[in-house]
């Protein structure tokens, strides 16, 4: 049974940007992503790092979520958690394919009862593969984990947004379309010419809707 999740105004409450530095065959990359959300810091902190949390809008996550600890996130990346300073910053390396990547997870007081979660994903990647797929491939799933959380924060959820059936639905294709067309707007915004970036964009769209 597909669960409804709500997504009005869900891609505008979202800031995304990209740097990108060519060193001949590799580019070192950053994808950055953030919103605000109506909860207090402790309470998305608590979101953010605890595995039965996690498991509830993101994924079943198993290991030792602390310094030093090894995690694995259940048909996804696993590596190792690099630094914590609670209640506000953590990062870990992130390895699924290829060299390992890096998170950097920063959580702040953003007035009365609401917080904002940062999320930098850098890492040296295939220049052929940026010039390829772009900010997208990476940004996209992004996208998915934040309205992921937005939704159980804001119902109570204990499903995955990308669990429940919507991905499948016009709405949830329609806002993987969206997501792909804005971390291109990111990726000129950066510098990336706009033919190049737009032809990535459509690759990675095809890529997420199976097309």
């Amino acid at each position: 049974m597909t669960e409804t999740v709500q997504t009005d105004g869900q891609l505008d409450a979202v800031s995304r940007a990209v740097t990108a530095t060519r060193d001949g065959d590799t580019i070192a990359t950053v994808a950055t992503i953030s919103q605000t959300y109506g909860t207090d810091a402790e309470d998305l902190w608590d979101a953010c790092t605890t595995a039965e949390r996690l498991a509830r809008w993101f994924g079943p996550v198993s290991g030792d979520l602390r310094l030093g600890g090894e995690y694995q996130i259940e048909g996804n990346a696993h590596g190792t958690v690099t630094s914590c300073t609670p209640p506000r910053t953590f990062t870990l390396t992130w390895e699924m394919y290829g060299p390992p990547t890096f998170l950097t997870v920063t959580v702040e007081p953003d007035g009365a009862d609401r917080a904002r979660l940062t999320l930098e994903h850098s890492g040296s990647l295939d220049a052929a593969l940026w010039d390829q797929m772009g900010p997208g491939a990476v940004g996209i799933g992004w996208d998915l984990a934040l309205v992921g959380l937005a939704h159980h924060l804001a119902t109570g959820s204990d499903t995955p947004a990308e669990a429940t059936g919507w991905l499948e639905t016009g709405s949830g294709r329609e806002f993987l379309t969206d997501s792909s067309r804005r971390w291109a707007d990111a990726s000129i915004a950066a510098g990336t010419p706009e033919a190049d970036a737009r032809a990535a964009q459509e690759r990675t769209t095809g890529m997420f809707l199976g097309g």
